[in-house]
């Protein structure tokens, strides 16, 4: 298939998936834990350049970046793209210092929705009702917000923010022009 069309207007799951399938690197090694974001990562990769795909096998967090890591160690040298939901990327955010001091080509999508979104799916799946305040509370990860842009410069690694899918294309494509780690803190737009 063709590579898909660069995408334009607010970063959904679908111009998410364009925008990476788009700017790809030959040979690259994707990454995906991008969790509620990740269901039209199929379509945005399928004529993608040559690459191969590391997923979640299920029920953990917090896998993406330290598997980007090492697939960049074990990789030769090849591109590695991470795409990590934002909640599952606190569990792990370390890794990015040792991408800084390793120098690996990784380039890490931080799909920023603000919410544990696969939380507050599997909870409707329960359908134990509306959780109160309190269980809200749980699943947002808001007050305060993560400042994913500070905290990746914080360990060692270039950062940019990205609000609509022309800027997130373009950072991705900058990104990968340049060797070493670098994270893109895609601002999704918000659900509903």
């Amino acid at each position: 298939g063709a590579r898909p069309a660069r995408p334009s207007g607010p970063i959904e799951p679908a111009s998410l998936a364009a925008a990476v399938g788009a700017t790809l690197p030959d040979d690259a090694i994707v990454v995906d834990e991008s969790i509620s974001a990740s269901f039209g990562l199929g379509s945005g990769l399928a004529g993608a350049a040559p690459h191969d795909l590391l997923t979640l096998t299920g029920g953990s967090i917090g896998f993406g970046l330290p598997c980007a890591t090492g697939a960049a160690v074990a990789g030769g040298g090849r591109p590695v793209v991470c795409l990590e939901g934002d909640g599952s990327a606190v569990y792990t955010l370390p890794a990015l210092w040792t991408q800084a001091r390793e120098g690996l080509d990784v380039t890490t999508v931080i799909v920023d929705n603000g919410a544990y979104a696969i939380l507050a799916m599997e909870l409707d799946r329960l359908e134990a009702g509306t959780p109160g305040p309190g269980g809200r509370s749980l699943l947002d990860l808001s007050g305060p917000s993560l400042d994913f842009v500070s905290l990746a410069r914080g360990f060692g690694v270039p950062a940019t923010r990205a609000t609509t899918a022309e800027e997130l294309a373009a950072q991705l494509e900058a990104a990968h022009a340049e060797p070493g780690p670098h994270l893109v803190d895609a601002v999704m737009t918000p659900a509903g």
